[in-house]
């Protein structure tokens, strides 16, 4: 989704950068992207918007991302760029 609506995977960690893209979406692809985020909803998502509940309510939720400020949005992104990263377990065992 994000790919299709003209964001590069590799600065979605750039708040400035997912902020200045916010902006140049027209309507129709903004409310895409908040329909989006209400259908394919993470634990993650859940926490920038109640952050005092471990796991959210879902009906909050979709309220919240209806009228997220872009700042909000910018958060939720951000969020998308770090599950999107491949993860490095390191183990050792003590000699």
């Amino acid at each position: 989704m994000l790919e299709g609506l003209g964001f590069n995977l590799e600065l979605l960690g750039s708040h400035s950068y997912v902020v200045r893209k916010l902006h140049e979406l027209c309507p129709k692809d903004e409310k895409a992207l908040r329909a989006a985020f209400t259908k394919y909803k993470h634990p993650r998502f859940f926490k920038v918007f109640v952050g005092g509940m471990p796991y959210g309510d879902t009906k909050r939720y979709d309220e919240k991302v209806r009228s997220a400020s872009t700042e909000q949005l910018a958060t939720l992104i951000k969020t998308c760029g770090f599950l999107l990263q491949t993860k490095a377990y390191l183990l050792w065992q003590k000699p």
